[in-house]
């Protein structure tokens, strides 16, 4: 497969997976906000962080942080390039220049919720009482869209290119929203254990539609077991486990290395993925949740470099024959 469409599958499914965890998380926070006991301020800031876009979000807006200024940062201002409008802008560009190689339905979806999305913009919805609607939208379009490629997309390359760019960018943003859950979202100490820690616990739990499968596995609420669950549960499709496990084997699928590694892109996934297969809840929080999620989303950023140039940089060689051609 040429590396220019294995690098705009991977970019799909990064750009895809990166909008519905944006809109997931903006639908969650609205929802938690109406939930919130009297005189508790609405806790928009921590989503900011976990899309570590705080320095460029002051910036913009100033040190205070509101509602509709967070939802426009996080959803429709293009200056952010993270934001969902730009995140879906930049899925339909990979999808165009692929077009061959994805379903016709893929395509029709994805260009009709780039105009949705378009429309929104235009109608200034963050300053709406009752934007999630448009949020839900973009979440079950999304969906859509994996559904429709689970059903008619050839178990290929191609297919394990797009894998690879999901799961990546989905254990990417467990590990943040993890991470800001356990720093960011309590008022103060006081409040762990109280009303309103089992609020935002829940709250984590669904930004991740993960909510009602931990009640039947866990039964109560408790931090050790929503780490437990969201780092090294192997079955939850949007765990930290599961998602480093589909990573690898999608890599062994592209490179047809059944066993060990063949490239650093495969030999740090196999040292990740067995790091946390054998860790233990309890020694994650002796090490401290947050420096063993800060450590871990290095590794996820260095993987990342790593499938860079074995498969979309331009080798040396290659690009002198090219400016030979020339």
């Amino acid at each position: 497969m040429l590396s220019r469409v294995a690098d705009s599958l991977f970019w799909l499914g990064r750009y895809t997976e990166r909008a519905e965890n944006y809109a997931r998380f903006i639908d969650v926070n609205f929802n938690l906000s109406l939930d919130l006991p009297p005189g508790i301020k609405e806790q928009w800031d921590p989503l900011i962080q976990a899309t570590a876009g705080k320095e460029q979000f002051i910036e913009l807006f100033g040190t205070e942080t509101t509602r509709p200024d967070a939802i426009f940062f996080l959803a429709f201002d293009e200056r952010n390039p993270n934001a969902v409008v730009n995140s879906i802008k930049y899925a339909r560009e990979n999808a165009r220049i692929v077009r061959e190689n994805i379903p016709r339905e893929t395509w029709e979806v994805l260009n009709d919720l780039y105009y949705y999305v378009q429309r929104a913009q235009e109608k200034k919805i963050w300053e709406k009482e009752d934007p999630k609607g448009c949020f839900k939208h973009i979440k079950s379009q999304l969906q859509l869209l994996n559904g429709i490629a689970n059903d008619n997309i050839p178990r290929t390359q191609g297919w394990y290119f797009s894998k690879l760019g999901q799961f990546l960018e989905r254990a990417d943003k467990t590990s943040r929203i993890l991470d800001v859950k356990y720093h960011f979202l309590l008022p103060s100490v006081d409040d762990v254990g109280s009303p309103l820690d089992f609020l935002h616990w829940v709250a984590l739990l669904k930004s991740v539609s993960g909510f009602n499968a931990y009640r039947r596995m866990y039964g109560k609420i408790k931090p050790v077991a929503i780490v437990d669950y969201l780092v090294l549960n192997r079955y939850f499709p949007r765990s930290i486990m599961f998602c480093l496990t589909n990573v690898e084997d999608c890599l062994h699928e592209i490179s047809e290395s059944k066993r060990g590694y063949s490239n650093a892109a495969e030999k740090a996934i196999g040292n990740l993925r067995a790091d946390i297969e054998f860790a233990d809840v309890n020694d994650i929080f002796k090490m401290g949740l947050h420096e063993y999620l800060d450590d871990l989303q290095t590794k996820l950023n260095d993987i990342s470099n790593h499938i860079y140039d074995q498969y979309f940089k331009i080798q040396p060689n290659f690009a002198q024959q090219l400016q030979t051609q020339e």
